[in-house]
């Protein structure tokens, strides 16, 4: 649990500090990836990182497909 909420908690701190990074679903990516990394044999960091990536990626996709849908 100490792993998940540092997880989160960094995650927040990086989203909240770089103003020019486009973090769209990284959050939520890497709260879901932290909590499964967790888990599945107490790889938190691990999974919040890939959550954060996979998450990004599947934003830019819909990004991608919806050009004009209001953010």
């Amino acid at each position: 649990m100490k792993t998940f909420l540092g997880c989160a908690a960094l995650a927040l701190a990086f989203a909240l500090t770089s103003a020019s990074a486009d973090a769209k679903g990284c959050l939520k990516g890497a709260a879901v990836g932290g909590a499964a990394g967790h888990f599945a044999g107490h790889h938190g960091y691990a999974g919040a990182a890939i959550g954060c990536a996979i998450g990004h990626h599947e934003a830019k996709k819909n990004e991608k497909n919806n050009p004009n849908q209001p953010q």
